[in-house]
């Protein structure tokens, strides 16, 4: 979670490294879609940091503009990621859908395609569990079905849909999604 300035520059610093720019400032006047998407990131990191924090008389102001930011990116950008969700080093690639709750807990260094729906079996659905580890893939179309755990390094092939747990250094495919090899 971030509460302090150091956090928040610690996950700027890493999603940033995620996205691989090599000269952002050039981005900024060409539109490339890395710069959009991390700079959806980059409020998402800022909203997260005003949510958290010891809130001060000012900050109410500060976390009510991320928030309508974020709500404005979330329309514009059709992708809808809730705020503190996700560890240091997310990286989105290319523009497109995605939907994950805010029920979900996701590691670090993952990345995540277009056409992407973490969502509930059910509207009953016990989700206080829902896991996805550190340095997971989540390949275009996925939908994953929770509750569910999603261990490390987990590789989610496109169009699968998970319905079931997923241990460490899986990769998984199908639909319903079956392991279909481990990583060594």
């Amino acid at each position: 979670m971030i509460k302090t300035k150091q956090d928040l520059k610690e996950y700027l610093n890493a999603d940033f490294k995620a996205f691989g720019m090599e000269h952002p400032f050039l981005g900024k006047f060409t539109y490339g879609e890395n710069t959009v998407l991390f700079s959806y990131v980059k409020n998402l990191r800022y909203l997260e940091y005003y949510m958290n924090k010891e809130q001060k008389p000012w900050d109410k102001f500060m976390r009510a503009y991320h928030l309508l930011k974020h709500r404005r990116n979330c329309l514009k950008y059709s992708i809808n990621l809730s705020p503190n969700t996700f560890g240091k080093g997310l990286f989105l690639v290319h523009p497109g859908f995605r939907r994950i709750g805010a029920y979900m807990k996701i590691g670090d260094n993952c990345t995540i395609l277009p056409l992407v729906l973490i969502g509930k079996k059910a509207p009953t659905c016990d989700v206080s569990n829902c896991v996805i580890g550190s340095n997971c893939y989540i390949g275009t179309g996925a939908i994953v079905m929770e509750p569910i755990t999603i261990g490390d390094n987990v590789t989610i092939a496109a169009g699968s849909v998970v319905t079931k747990d997923v241990p460490d250094n899986a990769v998984v495919a199908g639909n319903p999604a079956k392991i279909i090899k481990y990583k060594s």
